[in-house]
């Protein structure tokens, strides 16, 4: 089959949600609530990149409720302090389970990318397993994470040629 990667449409709010669900369901590193920030980002209109991936390409065009989405990702932005801006965040990146290790998220993780790349961004930043996103340019760069975030996990990747001097924050929304 054929996988598109596409914006968000209205209708795919509930595959969102059920996959984001599934795919961080039990997981240790996960805090049970990852499909509800997705939600918040979305009610805050705080999701500014939603791409999904659609299992067909035929179902492309195809009504909301008819379309196989297999993947997610959700990007906001991020602030830092020292007033630099555009910056982004990602995150949470989720797979149907039965769908994960065929590349799917790497797909996601680069469209996403790309898109914010082509506004003009600064960089982007996570907080996840170094060990899954350093093969996307991601390092772990603690000296910038928020005070509530693990600085060991909280990573960095530069868009252009300007290095932030500041700390970064997420949107409200991830910790509310």
């Amino acid at each position: 089959m054929t996988l598109i990667i596409r914006e968000e449409q209205f209708g795919d709010e509930a595959a969102i949600f059920k996959i984001t669900e599934d795919a961080f369901r039990g997981k240790p590193y996960a805090g049970g609530d990852e499909q509800i920030l997705v939600d918040r980002l979305r009610d805050q209109n705080a999701l500014v990149l939603s791409l999904v991936a659609v299992d067909d390409e035929k179902q492309v065009d195809a009504p909301p409720a008819e379309k196989t989405v297999v993947g997610h990702i959700a990007f906001s932005i991020a602030i830092n302090t020292d007033g630099s801006a555009p910056w982004y965040a990602f995150g949470p990146v989720s797979v149907t389970p039965e769908r994960q290790a065929e590349g799917i998220g790497a797909q996601l993780i680069n469209q996403g990318l790309t898109t914010i790349q082509s506004w003009g961004a600064l960089g982007c930043i996570l907080t996840g397993d170094p060990n899954s996103y350093s093969r996307f340019g991601f390092a772990v760069s603690p000296k910038f994470s928020p005070a509530n975030e693990p600085a060991e996990y909280f990573q960095l990747k530069l868009l252009s040629t300007t290095t932030p001097t500041g700390t970064f924050s997420f949107h409200p929304a991830f910790y509310e």
